[in-house]
């Protein structure tokens, strides 16, 4: 599976509201590790849309990958990913963690990634290691959309999925 193409000046689809030229591009490119644990799940994410698979492997620790690699991740089904939605980051010393939601639709419908991951500071980097998933429940008709438009879901992602 081929990389994505995506121009440095739109918006990041990790959702922080920068360019990927100034957010994540410059993680997947290796120019400089991403400084925090949340700053890698966003990069990691927008790896899953972009499909920078290597990039994924390469920050997951060694130790949890259990046999993952770029082209088992390559070989998909791929998602249409809506959006994420970090919820909480903490970070200390040499570990964190961030609880998101990474919505996503498929032919079986919308789902997300509901999930509080943990990270390690290993050698000058933040490496994904495991988490905890929870179960989602679907946005309700009148609760803010998915896709961070700011409109409500029945006015907006409701009517696409």
């Amino acid at each position: 599976m081929v990389e994505k193409p995506y121009t440095t000046e739109l918006a990041c689809p990790c959702g922080s509201g920068l360019s990927y030229g100034k957010c994540c591009a410059p993680y997947h490119q290796q120019q400089l590790p991403a400084p925090t644990p949340e700053a890698l799940m966003r990069s990691r994410y927008a790896a899953f849309v972009l499909h920078r698979f290597s990039y994924l492997e390469e920050t997951h620790h060694p130790d949890y990958r259990h046999g993952l690699t770029a082209a088992e991740l390559a070989r998909g089904p791929h998602p249409h990913w809506w959006s994420l939605q970090v919820l909480q980051s903490t970070q200390q010393q040499h570990s964190g963690t961030v609880l998101f939601k990474a919505w996503f639709q498929t032919e079986n419908g919308l789902d997300a990634i509901y999930e509080l991951s943990n990270f390690q500071w290993v050698g000058n980097q933040w490496f994904y290691t495991d988490g905890e998933q929870f179960q989602v429940q679907l946005p309700k008709r009148n609760e803010l959309c998915i896709c961070n438009s700011g409109r409500k879901f029945k006015h907006c992602c409701m009517n696409k999925i």
